[in-house]
Parts: C-alpha cells; structure tokens; sequence
C-alpha cells in the first residue's frame, strides 16, 4: 500500500523538481543533522566504513562513503565475473528477442534502454537494485578499459521493485548512463547506471559529466580509454538506484539465485573461454 501510494504521488508530481531540491538539500551542511537518523533506520553499517560520522559534512559526502580497505575483497579468479556493487540481483538471465524479462514477466526493450546501442538483443543481463543503506560506489565487473559512454537524460522515477512493476518501461524512461566497457576475456560489456528520484547526481571517475545537472544527452567516445582492473572504481550514486550489466551472447555464465544479496567484489559467474 505503501508503495503504491509513493507511485501515485509521483506520478501526478513535478519528480525532477523535487528529486533535484531532495539532492541539494543532501548537499547542505545542515543536512548532517539527519546522519544519525539516516543510520538507524536504515540500519548502515558504520563498523566497515572509512572515518566516523564526525568526518562527513553533509549527508550527500556519507552517502558516498568510502569503505576501509579490504572491506570489500574482489575475486581474484582469472575467468570470474564480478558484482559491481552492493545490491540485490533482482533479476538475471538471458536476452531474448531483444528483451530482458523482469518479474511477473514484465519485459524490457534492450536497445531502448541502451540508446539505440546494438548487439546485446540475445545475450545475458543481471540488474542490481542498491538500497539505502549500501554502499553506492560502483566498480568494474572485468578487468578491462572504459571506452565511451552515452549519457540518456529522461525521467526521475523510484526503481525500487514496486516502481518498476507499476511504471512500463521505467528503465528506458529514466535518466541514466550507459558506460562502454571493453575486456579481453567478456568482449564488449555495457554497464547501465539508473538515475532514480532522489538521486541527485550520477558521477564518474573518467568523465566530468553530472547526471541531473541540466546537461544534455551525450554520447561521447573516449580520447584515450580508462584503463581498469576488475573492482576498480568507475562511478557513483549520489542516492540510491541501479547498475544494470550487459553482455554479448555467449560470453559469460551467470551464477546467481533469485534475490541474492550481493557485496561488491563477489563472484557472479564466469567468463566462457572464447573458442
């Protein structure tokens, strides 16, 4: 009932205006006055984090929290695939047609989603729903290179499961940014991360684009491409959202339950040796 009610408002309310003054308020110094809360009732974990409370000005900086090193082990194995953030698999599985199905059999356009972006209308996905109280830094699952990405301005709405039961096609509605990544072993990767109400900005570390800064779509190929390995940082949620991944046909197998809780770093399958 809850939920419903928050899409109900939503959708007769301006969601870019008040996502955009939620976000600037999280960016105030006296939003700090919510830390405490914020932590209680979303029960974050501060044992894992870098510094304490004290050392973050504004909720927007602890939202973004960096973590102590070693809090988040990324599998070193030569073929694994990694999560790139802390989540939930939400759903997982094979392409068809070109569309990724969700839940109750709700179906997604992969090239609308991805701006028009072919070749990934018969491979796999995985889409990872970060909650508020994760840690909303997203890496790399491959060890590879950034070669691009393509920046798809558009709507602002919830992408909690409910939302996206309600809202048809709510992934390829929302703002969001698809990042190219290229790697020897999954071949061409695309990494989707979705904008959401509430999420004041989208950040990353090979760009100075701003998500929900006013800046028009984008596509843009990288003069000399971001070299990373796997687990390395790519991007940032200033609130909470979603990464969906993208792989070609035949290039990796998943291995993930229904719902799994995932930390950053673990294993989600494997990349199949190209014959």
């Amino acid at each position: 009932m809850k939920d419903a009610l928050i899409i109900s408002l939503l959708s007769v309310l301006p969601r870019k205006g008040f996502s955009w003054t939620q976000g600037a308020f999280a960016r105030k110094k006296f939003s700090r006055s919510l830390l405490s809360w914020y932590v209680s009732h979303y029960r974050v974990n501060l044992e894992e984090m870098e510094g304490t409370l004290e050392d973050y000005p504004s909720l927007a900086e602890f939202f973004v929290r960096p973590l102590k090193e070693g809090a988040r082990p990324v599998d070193q194995g030569q073929d694994s695939l990694v999560s790139p953030c802390d989540g939930k698999a939400v759903a997982f599985g094979p392409v068809v047609d070109g569309l990724m199905e969700l839940w109750d059999s709700k179906t997604v356009p992969v090239s609308d989603l991805l701006g028009g972006d072919e070749g990934y209308d018969d491979g796999d996905f995985v889409v990872i729903y970060l909650a508020p109280p994760d840690y909303h830094r997203v890496h790399s699952p491959v060890e590879g290179s950034v070669t691009g990405f393509s920046y798809l301005p558009g709507h602002l709405w919830p992408v909690f499961p409910a939302a996206v039961r309600a809202v048809k096609n709510l992934f390829s509605k929302n703002e969001r940014l698809s990042i190219w990544l290229e790697s020897e072993g999954a071949g061409s990767v695309r990494m989707v991360m979705v904008g959401a109400y509430g999420v004041g900005r989208i950040e990353t570390v090979f760009s100075s684009l701003l998500s929900n800064a006013g800046q028009l779509g984008a596509k843009e190929k990288l003069q000399e491409a971001y070299i990373l390995k796997k687990g390395d940082e790519v991007g940032r949620f200033h609130m909470g959202s979603t990464v969906i991944l993208f792989f070609k046909k035949g290039r990796v197998k998943l291995n993930l339950e229904p719902n799994q809780v995932l930390r950053m770093g673990e294993s989600i399958g494997s990349i199949r040796k190209s014959s």
